[in-house]
């Protein structure tokens, strides 16, 4: 279901858009491209010089290289686009401490305790928090089964399915489990 209408005219002032690639590479690991970008609809005055409508304040990347356990192997980030050029695209190695994070453990919190505030880049470290779920759906039916494999008909597996309980529509003592994983379905327990 679409965002109800708006109230009242509107004019577009300012874009940021973030996109996720995930690629398998033929060596086992999996590239994690994440690029975020700043666009007004006008001319805007920087502390650094104009920047005329249409360019780009913020484009920014950050490749995360990953193995099938979520463990960072490689980082690197590049800024094509900054405010104040010569300072901001100078930080892209401190990302380079997010080797040997895992993106399923603490990670959110172990990116803020090594590149957060002066120590790395307000927009990439945004940038980079929403890598854990996007690795995750790079993985679903590729790297992990989304498929419950006994109610398919497959060889049973012991394991709950590792989308289960990760979010409302999944919940397993909800109707979704019900139907589509009836096997791992928790009735909830009278009060």
């Amino acid at each position: 279901m679409p965002l109800s209408p708006p109230v009242s005219r509107r004019a577009l002032r300012h874009t940021r858009a973030i996109e996720v690639q995930a690629f398998a590479r033929d060596d086992g690991l999996w590239d994690l491209d994440a690029r975020i970008s700043d666009v007004k609809t006008f001319a805007i005055g920087l502390a650094s010089g104009p920047r005329p409508a249409g360019l780009p304040i913020h484009d920014l990347t950050l490749r995360l290289t990953i193995d099938q356990d979520m463990t960072i192997v490689e980082a690197e980030a590049a800024s094509d686009a900054v405010p104040y050029p010569g300072f901001c695209d100078t930080i892209g190695p401190a990302y380079k401490a997010l080797i040997g994070l895992n993106l399923m453990r603490a990670f959110r919190h172990e990116l803020k305790q090594r590149v957060a505030g002066i120590a790395g880049c307000t927009h990439l470290t945004e940038l980079a928090q929403v890598l854990p779920t996007a690795a995750i759906q790079a993985f679903a039916n590729d790297v992990w089964s989304t498929r419950d494999s006994a109610a398919s008909g497959a060889d049973a597996v012991h394991e709950k399915p590792f989308q289960l309980d990760k979010c409302h529509a999944l919940r397993t003592d909800g109707a979704a489990v019900a139907e589509y994983y009836p096997r791992w379905v928790v009735k909830a327990t009278p009060a």
